[in-house]
């Protein structure tokens, strides 16, 4: 389920046009942050606000609420804590600043891509068929 929720909200972060997504899984450092980070960023507060409110959407769809959101009321660095994942929206120069990448850059990370429409609802329909 880990890799589907993580799919989800990189399709969420991408449906708003958020900029290289990236996964980064920390369960190989034995960190007890969490299992995994999302890390995208914006050119805008609006855009950050608006990212970070498709994935709360998207995952609340999923039957997931963050347990602590962190940034919303500036929208310079948001953070959605799920627990297993959390995620770093970002405004760009702050994206920049930051690197978290390069902080965790022992970390597996994936790049994640916009894909079409109708091969996200075909990946829905498979996990559905699987559970």
């Amino acid at each position: 389920m880990i890799t589907h929720d993580l799919r989800v909200m990189a399709d969420a972060m991408l449906d708003k046009k958020a900029q290289n997504v990236v996964g980064i899984d920390l369960r190989p450092l034995g960190t007890s942050i969490t299992d995994h980070f999302m890390i995208c960023n914006g050119d805008s507060t609006t855009n950050v606000n608006a990212i970070a409110d498709n994935v709360i959407e998207k995952m609340r769809l999923e039957g997931r609420k963050p347990l602590r959101t962190q940034g919303m009321e500036n929208n310079f660095w948001i953070i959605l804590d799920y627990g297993d994942i959390v995620a770093h929206i970002f405004l760009t120069e702050y994206r920049e600043f930051y690197r978290l990448e390069e902080l965790w850059a022992d970390a597996p990370q994936k790049v994640y891509k916009d894909r079409p429409a109708s091969r996200r609802r075909s990946v829905k329909k498979e996990a559905e068929d699987v559970e």
